[in-house]
């Protein structure tokens, strides 16, 4: 597949990717490499991603515990130190072999170690290669609030191989296709009927799908890298979705969400909220939910979820001056950005959710 260009870097498929990234390593005068992995990766996809680099360059490995709990600065703090331990300089050069949560946090890491050292994504979950791959945005969580502290900043490069989803549980397939059915949502109708019907998806030829959605994203990014304005579409079922996905991190009496079941359900409750504002019709609200609930369990709310859940979206990223900012669906295929969303109908749409 053709590499896409991007806003300062550029995204790369399967084999061209490790062409790309040893010509890099040879024209490039780095002292050292310090690849980043959590338990998971350094486990499944580590052994395959090793051998197919070429450099006589010094390697070190820095794990983490794998999961969201575990993207914080606390985590930050000790890769610095370790990094700083191990002679990391200026010249060093971080790959990010991982999930959204490793391409984030150590995106984040490399951003700011030393102001700043060159740093490569390598995603190695589904969720992480049509999202985290493209935009620059890095960071952590502060507490149980998504994403809180971070920068914008991108990277040397993205490599993209395939190969690694098949270390992937079925759930985690999932949540990464919560985000290419948000990407047809928000920007390509024909891209969103293809998953009208998963029966007939060629899964053989997924790569495809891969590719569309990354463009996709990087086509929007690339006209407002700094979301002032058309990159809020992304947010499309974030706004509820991540307030969700937080309440369920923090709560013991919750089992824990992965990032695109949340979104699965933040994209039901806001097309519901898209169709109150009559900017979708009755037809394309049953469209969108009965999809989405075909492809992703019930999640269980009770009566006292609500108010916590609504609390949380006061510390949404996307609010200004004290008020939540939703991007909604104005037709599928296209957004309206900058809609303010009263708590009754927010009820409202959680209530239809359970229906």
């Amino acid at each position: 597949m053709e590499s896409i260009q991007a806003n300062g870097y550029v995204v790369h498929f399967n084999e061209n990717g490790y062409e790309a990234l040893n010509k890099h390593l040879q024209e490039k005068k780095y002292s050292n490499i310090f690849i980043i992995v959590d338990s998971h990766t350094n486990e499944f996809c580590l052994p395959r991603f090793l051998p197919l680099i070429e450099t006589e360059l010094a390697i070190e490995i820095i794990e983490f515990d794998a999961g969201e709990s575990f993207k914080n600065i606390e985590t930050c703090v000790s890769i610095w130190n370790v990094l700083t331990e191990l002679g990391a300089d200026r010249k060093t050069l971080v790959l990010n072999l991982g999930g959204g949560v490793v391409t984030d946090l150590g995106g984040f890491v490399s951003s700011t170690f030393k102001r700043g050292i060159d740093f490569i994504n390598i995603p190695t979950t589904l969720l992480s290669m049509v999202d985290a791959s493209v935009g620059g945005k890095t960071g952590v969580d502060l507490g149980n609030l998504k994403n809180q502290i971070g920068v914008i900043n991108v990277p040397i490069m993205v490599l993209i191989d395939t190969s690694y989803l098949e270390t992937l549980p079925q759930n985690e397939m999932r949540s990464g296709l919560a985000e290419m059915l948000k990407h047809g949502l928000i920007y390509d109708k024909t891209e969103w009927e293809k998953f009208l019907d998963l029966k007939s998806i060629d899964f053989a030829d997924f790569d495809t799908f891969i590719y569309r959605s990354v463009a996709i994203k990087n086509e929007i990014v690339i006209q407002d890298p700094t979301e002032q304005n058309i990159r809020k579409a992304l947010n499309f079922g974030h706004t509820l979705g991540h307030a969700i996905e937080s309440y369920f991190l923090e709560n013991e009496n919750k089992t824990t969400l992965l990032h695109g079941e949340a979104i699965a359900v933040g994209m039901i409750l806001e097309s519901y909220i898209s169709w109150q504002k009559k900017l979708i019709s009755l037809d394309e609200f049953v469209q969108i939910k009965e999809t989405i609930k075909a492809i992703f369990d019930d999640i269980i709310f009770e009566k006292n979820d609500l108010a916590p859940i609504l609390e949380l979206l006061i510390h949404d990223k996307k609010n200004e001056y004290g008020t939540i900012q939703f991007a909604l669906i104005d037709g599928i295929g296209k957004i309206k950005i900058n809609q303010e969303v009263e708590n009754e109908l927010i009820n409202k749409a959680f209530k239809d959710y359970k229906s």
